[in-house]
């Protein structure tokens, strides 16, 4: 068995982006935010949220397997970082990651 490890874009109707990571490579995973993310999430789209469109795009992806699962996750866990930063996912001004924190 191998697992397909995603670090993955989603791209909210205002522009702003969220990078997370997916351990199983499930085509209609869209991410599980962190409580303060949904809040702001929330917050964004009051107006508009009944019709409502994001994109999700895989950025980063690899398979694994099974004997080497845990040191896929390690490396999954890097590269979400990596990409948060790189897509600058932590900046309020641009996206929901609330870490790595923001350092401007």
């Amino acid at each position: 068995m191998t697992y397909r490890m995603q670090v993955y874009k989603i791209t909210y109707p205002n522009g702003k982006i969220y990078v997370g990571r997916d351990e199983t490579g499930t085509l209609t995973y869209f991410g599980s935010p962190s409580i303060g993310q949904k809040a702001l999430i929330a917050a964004d789209h009051a107006v508009g949220r009944h019709d409502f469109t994001v994109r999700k795009e895989i950025l980063w992806e690899q398979e694994v397997p099974e004997d080497e699962k845990e040191t896929g996750k390690a490396r999954l866990a890097l590269e979400e970082k990596r990409l948060i930063r790189e897509t600058g996912a932590n900046n309020p001004a641009i996206g929901y990651n609330l870490l790595p924190k923001w350092r401007g």
